[in-house]
């Protein structure tokens, strides 16, 4: 029996060939050349301040119990993230509100004065870096685009920006109304050459790690003392682009082992 043999035209055998030349091949380690940092309670001191003004006004309304009066603040000011954002302000007029919930809208005029003069206080408060903040910042600019991303009220993040003494470090400054995936994806283009090449490094797991690692960052959480409760936030597990440092003092290191092993 006459066997017959399948004919291919010249052009499929060159299509053929090519495909089987054509091997996949591993995408290279991209190089950093952006560093986002945070400004609150990373570069400077913040939460301290908050906690301070707080038991301030656990004690003028205390009367009331002090774990309802803490409840109902949290409350409120989660109600009020919307309308006034991240800051002193919102803070304060938070206070101002609770306290005219908890007093069925007749807070005592002397309440109301004190937790406004706190509220200006607080804003007149002198900004402190943390330790090796200076250092650190001075470095990694050398090597770096540095860009401060943070959220809060503007006028006040550029009141301590200025008092801190590092705007000249800094590339750019972004202050945001809030810090998801889609701000790491514009700022780290408008800023830098994108995500994949950034990293950003902050004290807040829900807004400095998980957006960032979420845009294809590297990000790193350097831990302050205490923490808002409404910035709290599981650890990522399993994420390679992820570290925590203890201090900002071991940032510069980390991020040139990472920047020089996408070399290697």
């Amino acid at each position: 029996m006459k066997q017959h043999r399948l004919q291919r035209d010249p052009l499929t055998l060159l299509v053929l060939r090519s495909r089987r030349a054509v091997q996949p091949t591993k995408a290279l380690p991209m190089p950093i050349t952006t560093v986002g940092l945070d400004a609150d309670d990373t570069l400077w001191h913040n939460e301290t301040i908050f906690r301070l003004t707080q038991a301030r006004f656990l004690d003028l309304l205390g009367e009331h119990e002090t774990a309802a009066v803490e409840a109902r603040l949290a409350e409120v000011e989660r109600r009020n993230l919307r309308l006034y954002g991240y800051g002193i302000k919102g803070f304060t007029l938070s206070m101002i509100e609770t306290a005219m919930e908890l007093c069925d809208g007749e807070a005592p005029p002397s309440v109301i004065r004190e937790i406004l003069a706190a509220g200006r206080e607080m804003i007149a408060h002198p900004v402190e870096t943390l330790p090796g903040v200076d250092e650190a910042l001075a470095e990694l600019s050398e090597r770096y685009r540095l860009v401060l991303i943070t959220k809060g009220d503007l006028l006040d993040q550029e009141r301590k920006l200025a008092a801190s003494g590092l705007g000249d470090l800094f590339a750019a400054v972004e202050i945001v109304s809030d810090k998801d995936r889609m701000t790491y994806d514009r700022v780290f283009d408008r800023h830098g050459t994108g995500p994949s090449e950034a990293v950003m490094a902050g004290n807040s797991m829900k807004s400095d790690v998980l957006p960032a690692l979420a845009a294809g960052a590297f990000a790193v959480h350097i831990p302050y003392v205490v923490t808002w409760a409404h910035e709290l936030a599981d650890a990522p597990a399993g994420n390679d682009r992820y570290e925590a440092l203890e201090t900002i003092s071991a940032l510069p290191n980390w991020v040139r082992e990472r920047d020089e092993g996408s070399a290697s």
